[in-house]
């Protein structure tokens, strides 16, 4: 049944199954959430829900978000997705300062360390860069239109990161490959050079996260639907370990027996020390510990959630000690606007020590419990009706098993098949 609903969304010329997405500011100030094309941020110090403004003379988004970023230093955010739209916002007034309009639809997107840059990817795996900045009296420049760089081409990267000193970006695609090209100081004029490849994973990767250890090491991480996690040397691409989550997610209990354990997002916690990921058919989290001077990848244990929740994206505030995750989509069959609805969890207690012993769990903060409780769940989920969430995500959770799978992996159509999706597609080239 949940194949068919999937071929039957493709066949009306739905949009693809859209998980939704969480960014944690790097200093604790916010947190925004993203599902189909609404943007939902909390400001985490005045304790209330932001309201966005657009100053850029661009449309609001209209299509689902694939992709949102905090720069290093929090002052900026970017979100992108399928309606072609890049924007650019200030997060001191979270005013949008920029919109970007990609030719096709766009897949990733990341902030250079500066501040100076955005990159973003767009379906067919060209890397497009655009300059930040406003000129005069707070005006928007009307004439920066984006520049390709690089590409990856005819293959959608699904992660884009730069690295901890900003020397570097790493972008993955759905044809099992992490590529690391330099970031020169001027990339309008610089020619980004190929540093390396990072080449193991035998199904499309997922999600990429750079260590952040001071003392120039070079570690990069990958997970991906081959249902491993990866640790590399990125400079000279060599694969330093690999954990194969099937190892530990066989002994959970699981409502079906040929759930697909593909990595759906991972990121660093607790000074690189901790890898928290997020598994397709996992109710919960999954930890790993990671040291960086052996090299090695190991199980740590599994933070469990309710039944009815598997994470969609995780993003980890370290100024909090807080794990942010999300559970939610769009673009279902028969999904309406007021459906899109998500579920916030929150996990603390990932600085102190940690052992596989079940007395120093990190746990799921209660409702109760959340900072600033009801309001935030409110913004961030978009209700706080308990039955009508269970309805909404209960469609999520089944949508889960299949389509976060069958979203990256290619698929072989009929002729007559292509053709029709030509015609319902929206990635035509814009008319100038």
């Amino acid at each position: 049944m949940e194949d068919a609903a999937v071929e039957e969304a493709e066949v009306s010329g739905a949009g693809e199954f859209a998980p939704a997405l969480v960014a944690a500011h790097p200093l604790g100030h916010s947190v925004a959430v993203a599902v189909g094309p609404e943007l939902r941020v909390f400001d985490l110090k005045g304790g209330c829900a932001v309201s966005l403004s657009d100053d850029s003379g661009g449309c609001s988004h209209s299509d689902a978000i694939r992709a949102v970023s905090f720069s290093a230093d929090g002052a900026l955010f970017a979100s992108a997705g399928d309606d072609k739209l890049v924007k650019i916002w200030k997060t001191d007034s979270w005013r949008c300062i920029q919109t970007i309009t990609s030719e096709k639809r766009v897949s990733a997107v990341a902030i250079s360390n500066d501040g100076l840059y955005v990159t973003f990817a767009d379906k067919f795996g060209v890397i497009w860069l655009v300059t930040v900045g406003e000129h005069g009296e707070g005006q928007v420049s009307s004439d920066n239109k984006p520049v390709s760089i690089y590409g990856h081409y005819c293959s959608i990267i699904t992660s884009m990161k730069f690295s901890p000193d900003g020397r570097f970006i790493a972008t993955a695609d759905r044809d099992f490959k992490i590529r690391v090209t330099s970031f020169p100081k001027n990339p309008i004029k610089g020619a980004p050079q190929i540093q390396s490849f990072c080449l193991g994973h035998t199904e499309f990767v997922s999600s990429i996260a750079f260590t952040s250890l001071s003392g120039g090491s070079n570690f990069l991480l990958s997970g991906g639907g081959d249902s491993t996690v990866r640790l590399w040397d990125y400079i000279n691409g060599c694969l330093l370990d690999t954990y194969e989550v099937k190892d530990k997610v066989g002994e959970q209990p699981n409502e079906t027996e040929d759930s697909n354990l593909a990595i759906a997002d991972l990121c660093v916690t607790n000074d690189d020390s901790l890898v928290a990921v997020a598994i397709q058919s996992l109710n919960g989290i999954m930890l790993l510990a990671c040291d960086l001077v052996a090299k090695k990848l190991s199980f740590l244990k599994v933070i469990t959630t309710e039944k009815s929740y598997i994470p969609t994206s995780l993003a980890y505030s370290s100024s909090a000690d807080l794990l942010w995750t999300v559970m939610g989509a769009s673009n279902m069959p028969n999904q309406a606007a007021s459906q899109l609805l998500t579920r916030v969890r929150i996990i603390p207690g990932f600085q102190k020590n940690l052992s596989a012993s079940a007395d120093n769990d990190p746990a799921v903060l209660e409702d109760s419990e959340v900072p600033h409780s009801e309001k935030l769940l409110l913004a961030l989920q978009g209700s706080l009706d308990a039955s009508k969430q269970e309805e909404v995500l209960a469609a999520v959770l089944a949508a889960l098993r299949v389509s976060m799978h069958k979203m990256l992996v290619k698929k072989n159509y009929s002729e007559e098949r292509r053709e029709q999706r030509k015609r319902g597609r929206n990635d035509k080239k814009i008319k100038k």
